[in-house]
């Protein structure tokens, strides 16, 4: 086979590889006689990075639950607000969520406005809002909860942003996927390329997506039940846990 300088390979969508040729006697460029220690300079370098992924039914739900009251002036709108969230959280610790799983997340006070044209603006009234952001473990019962809150006057609910609350295992089985896919990859270069995989150089783990919040938004639902109000459900779905590796081989 022809000596070469460089040869790059593309693979599509998630895995890409390039291979370097490297001659057996260093370039004017290059001093080292190896591409790294204990990797001989006679052969094919192939980088090829892999993307591995599994799936997990997310356990933690998290949702952002609050008052917002109006009034004329800021003192009482905060004091109905604060006796209208006290509820609240009496809701919430009643329902038995635990007190870490519980944190305020805002709480504004902001006045409001009325606007006419060559006229400054003129002060209405006052808002107040304060809102905790609730972590929900069981998220069949979150639901039922947030019915209740609204029960109790929470008037503003965000979310939910689903999770997974361990994703070690799952990480760990998305590596094994990646490093078999980068496996794979590496051998169809080799073959096209009429080589063979000596072994793996080494490894880099480039990134993960461990199914946080950052995935899109599940669906709320109502159902009908037999009581006067529907129950808010919460789907939970699955969430998609990747991990991305850089794998580096030897071919000759």
């Amino acid at each position: 086979m022809a000596m070469m300088r460089a040869m790059a390979l593309t693979t599509p969508l998630v895995l890409t590889a390039a291979a370097v040729l490297l001659p057996g006697v260093a370039s004017a460029q290059t001093a080292p006689s190896s591409v790294e220690p204990m990797v001989p300079a006679s052969g094919t370098v192939l980088d090829v990075t892999a993307e591995g992924r599994t799936t997990r039914v997310p356990d933690l739900a998290t949702i952002r639950a609050g008052v917002v009251t109006q009034s004329a002036t800021a003192a009482a709108a905060l004091s109905d607000n604060a006796a209208r969230m006290s509820k609240v959280l009496a809701a919430l610790r009643g329902a038995g969520v635990a007190p870490r799983d519980i944190a305020t997340s805002n709480v504004n006070l902001s006045p409001q406005y009325r606007y006419a044209e060559n006229q400054p603006p003129v002060v209405t009234g006052y808002q107040a809002t304060n809102s905790v952001s609730i972590r929900f473990r069981d998220i069949a019962k979150s639901g039922r909860i947030l019915d209740a809150l609204v029960a109790q006057g929470a008037n503003q609910i965000d979310g939910p942003n689903l999770s997974i609350d361990d994703p070690d295992a799952a990480l760990d089985e998305a590596r094994g996927d990646a490093v078999k896919r980068a496996q794979a990859r590496a051998a169809l270069y080799a073959r096209a390329a009429g080589l063979s995989v000596v072994r793996i150089v080494s490894i880099t783990e480039a990134g993960q997506d461990a199914g946080g919040p950052e995935r899109p938004p599940v669906v709320f639902s109502a159902r009908a039940m037999a009581a006067p109000a529907p129950q808010t459900d919460i789907v939970p779905g699955e969430k998609q846990v990747g991990v991305t590796l850089s794998v580096r081989f030897l071919l000759r």
